[in-house]
């Protein structure tokens, strides 16, 4: 019997010179090439998913301050999956094992339900659609509170992407975000937002990012006339060039360069742009918190246009 890879199951989906690889373990991307070229910066199969790679961030994304929040009266206390900054981080899905729902040529439906535990006892049913097309990667999360009582809901998704430079500073970078969020030292939102004009963070203009770290979540995101949010990534001769686009109910969206990566040979080489529907600390700052009645649905889409 062949070993199971680290990361689970594999499902692979193609469309003409695209090829995604979508895994058991998280329900994540971990492979999207365009002939033969990565569009994102995943991890082989024979390794474990690091740094939240391609991984959905359910039921919240980014930090959550000490892992504690209040919620419709009562006080809930989650693990803390970044003690060294007394944290949880990016959710509870991350290592559950998905379940592959639909299985087709050029789309997959991955499906999990999360049932309560310590800390989140609500029960939730998630549903995530990966879909190839001549345009590119569509990606639709479905999250339905299928228990008896309300229940508090954010959701993100963290692509590292990637346009072949060796190192990230080469790359090019539009967000079209007015604000950015302060946070402590903690990585946690202080409740000021800042505008972005004029700032190191200032990426209204298409504009090398250069030595700029970011670890940064950017609000008042400006929406195109058809209500999509628009993050453009280019290589400096301006091919090739990625577009991470958003509908409105991705109100944030956070840009991360990698220098706090672990391994010292996976630092800024590449940008995770994560689309969330929340602020960092929305369970207990409430900035964008989705509370989901029994039987409610919230959908969200983003994707990624070559």
């Amino acid at each position: 019997m062949a070993a199971m890879p680290p990361s689970g199951r594999q499902y692979v989906i193609n469309h003409g010179a695209q090829r995604a690889v979508v895994t058991e373990v998280g329900g994540g991307l971990r492979l999207y090439t365009v002939d033969g070229e990565d569009v994102i910066d995943g991890y082989p199969e024979e390794e474990m998913c690091t740094v939240a790679r391609g991984a959905p961030l359910l039921p919240w994304p980014n930090r959550l301050a000490d892992g504690r929040y209040e919620f419709d009266g009562a006080t809930h206390q989650t693990p803390l999956t970044e003690p060294e900054r007394h944290n949880a981080i990016h959710g509870l899905t991350r290592w559950l094992s998905w379940t592959a729902s639909v299985t087709e040529a050029d789309r997959v439906v991955m499906e999990l339900l999360l049932h309560p535990q310590d800390g989140y006892p609500f029960t939730l049913s998630l549903a995530i659609e990966y879909r190839l097309s001549q345009r590119g990667l569509a990606v639709q999360t479905t999250a339905t509170n299928a228990g008896s009582q309300p229940l508090p809901y954010g959701a993100g998704h963290h692509p590292y992407l990637t346009v072949g430079t060796e190192l990230i500073d080469e790359a090019r970078l539009r967000i079209p975000a007015l604000m950015y969020l302060e946070v402590n030292e903690r990585q946690i939102p202080t409740g000021r937002a800042i505008p972005v004009q004029g700032s190191a963070v200032d990426f209204l203009e298409l504009r090398r990012i250069g030595s700029v770290k970011l670890d940064t979540a950017f609000a008042s995101l400006v929406s195109d006339a058809d209500g999509l949010s628009r993050v453009l990534l280019q290589a400096p001769s301006g091919r090739p060039s990625l577009t991470l686009w958003m509908d409105k109910t991705y109100r944030f969206v956070m840009a991360f360069t990698g220098d706090a990566i672990p391994q010292p040979d996976r630092r800024r080489r590449s940008v995770s742009l994560e689309p969330m529907t929340c602020a960092p600390n929305a369970f207990r700052s409430g900035d964008g918190l989705i509370v989901l009645q029994p039987g409610e649905s919230a959908k969200t889409t983003w994707g990624i246009l070559l």
